[in-house]
């Protein structure tokens, strides 16, 4: 399951910046999510964390970093980050953004610099799994990675599934 990959935007931009991450793959089934890369690794998945390509009410794109096994409350989102409304991108308007492919979205290496939120309570965890830029494949990393390269903004909008 642990094997090194061809080296992607995201794990690039990682060993650029001298962050310690260890290598996960597993096999992608789609739409199986944070539950099946969690169970393929053998984690709970609340600490598999989901890179979410959204936009504002005006179209503008932005990242969240949510743990696998919540949800993204949009309105609790908009009122936290002071815009009318959030919704989730098209996958063509998400790959376009950040790079990647949809399932294998990165908030590491992404083609543009995009406003990164994340879940407040991602940032207590002691290690988390996050998509390293392709499907089926995970980083596992200290939450201070995320803040130290991306400088995400915490935000409090997460529902359970």
């Amino acid at each position: 399951m642990s094997r090194h990959v061809s080296e992607t935007p995201a794990t690039a931009a990682l060993r650029r910046a001298g962050v310690a991450f260890d290598e996960f793959t597993y096999e992608y089934v789609e739409h199986g999510g944070t539950e099946v890369a969690a169970r393929a690794l053998g984690v709970e998945e609340h600490v598999v964390v989901k890179t979410l390509v959204m936009q504002d009410e005006r179209a503008r794109p932005l990242l969240v970093l949510m743990h696998g096994d919540r949800r993204v409350s949009t309105k609790n989102l908009a009122r936290g980050i002071g815009c009318k409304s959030v919704e989730a991108c098209e996958p063509a308007v998400a790959s376009r953004h950040t790079g990647y492919q949809v399932g294998g979205t990165s908030p590491f290496g992404c083609r543009k610099a995009l406003p990164v939120y994340v879940e407040g309570s991602v940032l207590d965890l002691d290690r988390i799994y996050i998509n390293g830029g392709r499907r089926g494949y995970l980083l596992g990393m200290s939450p201070a990675a995320l803040t130290g390269l991306l400088a995400p903004r915490p935000v409090s909008c997460a529902l359970e599934q």
